[in-house]
C-alpha cells in the first residue's frame, strides 16, 4: 500500500517546484506584473542604473512599505556609478525588516557585503538562502557563486 502513496507525495511535492519553474512568483495567476517593478528592471537591464533608481525613488514615496522596491532600488544604487553604499544597505537592510523572507535581498546584500570586503556578513546571507531554499533556488547558486569568486581572489 505504500508505494501507492509514494508517487501522490512526489507529485505533491514537485507542484510547487512546476509552478515557480513556469514563472510563477506566488501571486495570483493572471494579475498583471507591478509597472514600476517592470520599468525598473527594464532600466536595469538597459545599464540605465540612474533611471531605474528614480522611478524607485518616487515609487518608495507613494509606498514606503514595498520590500520590493527597497531591494530593486538599493540594487539600482549598488550597481550605478559611485555608488553610496551607505544608502545601498539602509535599503537592502528596509526590504529585509519588511519581509525577512525576501531572497532577492538576501542575495543581493551579501553581494553588495563583498563589495565592501565583508565575507562574513556576505556568508551569513548565504546561509540564511540555504535555509529559505528548500530546494537549490538562483538567489542561493549567485551568491554561493561570488562568494567563491571573492574568495578564490584573497590571498593566501
Amino acid at each position: 500500500m505504500k508505494s501507492y502513496f509514494r508517487p501522490l507525495i512526489i507529485a505533491l511535492l514537485a507542484f510547487p517546484v512546476a509552478v515557480l519553474a513556469a514563472g510563477g512568483n506566488g501571486d495570483s495567476a493572471g494579475v498583471p506584473a507591478d509597472p514600476v517593478i517592470a520599468a525598473a528592471l527594464d532600466a536595469n537591464e538597459r545599464k540605465d542604473y540612474a533611471k531605474a533608481s528614480g522611478i524607485l525613488r518616487e515609487a518608495l514615496a507613494m509606498a514606503p512599505d514595498n520590500a520590493d522596491y527597497h531591494n530593486l532600488y538599493a540594487y539600482s544604487v549598488r550597481k550605478g556609478a559611485n555608488p553610496d553604499m551607505d544608502l545601498v544597505f539602509k535599503h537592502y537592510n528596509e526590504a529585509l525588516r519588511l519581509n525577512a523572507k525576501h531572497r532577492g535581498a538576501h542575495e543581493y546584500i551579501g553581494e553588495a557585503y563583498l563589495m565592501v570586503g565583508n565575507l562574513g556578513k556576505a556568508k551569513e546571507h548565504l546561509a540564511r538562502l540555504d535555509r529559505l531554499c528548500f530546494f537549490p533556488c538562483g538567489e542561493y547558486s549567485d551568491l554561493k557563486k561570488a562568494v567563491a569568486e571573492y574568495e578564490a581572489k584573497q590571498p593566501r
